[in-house]
């Protein structure tokens, strides 16, 4: 989904993180322009795919955090597949995949320890989307990151806006006990530095739409058919286990309930 006008990706300042991270710069930029452009009604619904055939994508793989302790991650610390998504809560198409893409991923992918998602907030449409981002953030001070994210996604969720009545609602649904805590994380620093942070991260990879993704450090753009996703995160496997690259790490981690 295309971000408004008024905050155009191309503000943000160009930092180089090293070669794989301009080549997926180049290559989100290009999805996220393909987005805005759809050629047929599929696209109009789904956004539009990209995904490099060949080349190095080092860089930007190395962007995955692969924390056990990331309370905005669900899946083994050391899945042979990172899949980091830069979504926004105001995001129709992020909702999309949400409800109908993501829970099969994790049944399939994530379950079985192949796949590992990482969460990165980009908020995009303003005030809103930064509440939210942020109060996301708070539910998962508390282990609830994922039941918000389910709440915040829900059908007719986001009509309902993000004020601050709405956000206290859907942290009671996502069962966030302690209510005073959240609140007052809602507004922290901590919470701004790090919504601040996943979001220059998007922009420095010249992400101008949401949902964006990389897989392995690929680029998809859109909310793409389960299909889509499955392909990339099984030949990111494939590549994986030939070049013996799997990350070595907390092999705990659990799945959070949704």
């Amino acid at each position: 989904m295309p971000a408004p006008s008024s905050r155009p990706a191309s503000s943000a300042r160009p930092i180089a993180i090293g070669a794989g991270v301009v080549v997926a710069a180049l290559l989100l930029g290009f999805a996220s322009y393909t987005a805005t452009k759809p050629t047929s009604p599929r696209e109009a619904s789904a956004g539009a795919e990209v995904s490099a055939d060949g080349g190095a994508h080092e860089g930007t793989a190395k962007l995955a955090r692969r924390d056990p302790k990331d309370p905005l991650a669900m899946g083994r610390a050391d899945a042979p597949v990172v899949m980091i998504e830069y979504a926004d809560f105001l995001c129709g198409y992020c909702g999309q995949f949400a409800r109908e893409t993501e829970p099969e991923l994790i049944e399939k992918y994530v379950k079985s320890g192949v796949l590992r998602i990482e969460w990165r907030n980009f908020p995009i449409f303003g005030e809103e989307s930064e509440d939210a981002a942020r109060a996301a953030w708070a539910a998962g001070q508390q282990g609830r990151f994922w039941q918000f994210h389910t709440a915040a996604y829900a059908e007719g969720a986001k009509e309902k806006g993000f004020g601050k009545d709405q956000l206290k609602a859907l942290a009671e649904e996502a069962g966030v006990l302690d209510l005073d805590r959240f609140a007052k994380d809602l507004d922290s620093e901590a919470a701004r530095a790090a919504v601040s942070r996943d979001e220059k991260e998007a922009q420095d990879l010249g992400a101008a739409s949401t949902p964006s993704f990389l897989i392995n450090g690929r680029p998809i753009s859109g909310a793409q058919p389960l299909e889509s996703f499955g392909r990339a995160i099984e030949t990111a496997q494939e590549t994986a286990e030939w070049l013996g690259d799997g990350a070595k790490g907390d092999t705990s981690a659990e799945t959070p309930s949704r």
